[in-house]
């Protein structure tokens, strides 16, 4: 197993246990056969492909449905139902995280496609703005400073792994 695969394969172990922790301190349920944890596990088989088979194209697609899936598992879980008229706003930074797995699982030339982290901070201005007009309450401007700390953090990010 190269570097790529075990930094990715690692993330996915790593995000697994925390959820197991979590469904054992939380109190959530751990019935994996329920549907919001199928759509989860066929994102999960195609970013498990896009590692095996180093085709990082799978990757996008895999983490488009499994974010879906997790938003639906949270939709399920409290039964708020009309989270979904801001909750859509993560499918851009689902995108962004594919995109990022992607470049570092590509076979010609691994790299570190920045683009992704774009895509997740527009995901989160997106989820903000909506979030506060309809749901989440128009006390997210607390979030701000978050959001430039996230943005200079994608611009330094960017300016450490552009070509030479």
């Amino acid at each position: 197993m190269d570097n790529r695969r075990g930094i990715v394969f690692g993330i996915l172990i790593i995000l697994l246990g925390t959820f197991l922790l979590a469904s054992k301190y939380l109190n959530l349920p751990s019935d994996f056969m329920s549907w919001p944890f199928i759509v989860i596990g066929v994102g999960i088989i195609f970013i498990l492909a896009a590692i095996f088979t180093r085709s990082g194209g799978l990757a996008v697609p895999g983490c488009i449905i499994a974010g879906i899936g997790g938003i639906l598992y949270f939709q399920n879980l409290t039964g708020n139902w009309l989270s979904w008229t801001y909750s859509w706003a993560l499918i851009p930074g689902f995108v962004g995280v594919g995109v990022i797995i992607a470049g570092l699982l590509s076979r010609e030339h691994p790299h570190f496609d920045s683009g992704g982290l774009v895509l997740l901070l527009i995901s989160g201005i997106g989820f903000l703005i909506f979030g506060g007009a309809f749901g989440l309450g128009w006390d997210v401007a607390q979030y701000w400073p978050v959001l430039l700390i996230a943005a200079g953090v994608i611009v330094l990010i960017s300016a450490l792994f552009r070509r030479r």
